[in-house]
């Protein structure tokens, strides 16, 4: 019985334990590399459109301001259309300033902050696209 356990550095089989771990390491070591090279491109292909993306969201935006005034009647909507272009008009700066990595960033810091809501948000956003992609057929 004192053989069960025969790790051993003096060579012979007993070293085939250690560079299997050894290897399995390596290859570890490589996904890990590859995946963070594969996020890079990712990051980096986002980064390339942000720019035309709130572009666009500023066109959205003046449209919108253009026609709010407008809109027949009711001073309300038409104060809510203001604001609703506003808004888009604040995320267009926020897409120019930052980077996906700074937009993760201040996700990840409004998550801690609200825990809650931010809960709730990623539960609507998981309805939403589960009933978007659900197949059935909707009237």
């Amino acid at each position: 019985m004192a053989n069960t356990l025969s790790l051993s550095f003096s060579g012979g089989k007993s070293r085939e334990p250690i560079k299997m771990v050894s290897e399995i390491s390596e290859h570890a070591n490589e996904l890990m590399n590859k995946a963070s090279g594969y996020g890079q491109r990712i990051a980096d292909a986002i980064d390339d459109k942000r720019l035309a993306a709130a572009g666009g969201l500023d066109r959205t935006a003046a449209t919108l301001h253009a026609k709010a005034d407008n809109l027949p009647g009711v001073e309300t909507l038409s104060g809510l259309a203001h604001d609703a272009a506003e808004k888009l008009s604040s995320t267009a700066g926020y897409m120019r300033e930052h980077d996906v990595r700074g937009v993760m960033n201040g996700m990840g810091a409004t998550i801690k902050r609200n825990p809650g809501p931010s809960i709730l948000a990623a539960a609507v956003v998981g309805f939403l696209l589960g009933w978007k992609f659900s197949g059935s057929t909707r009237q």
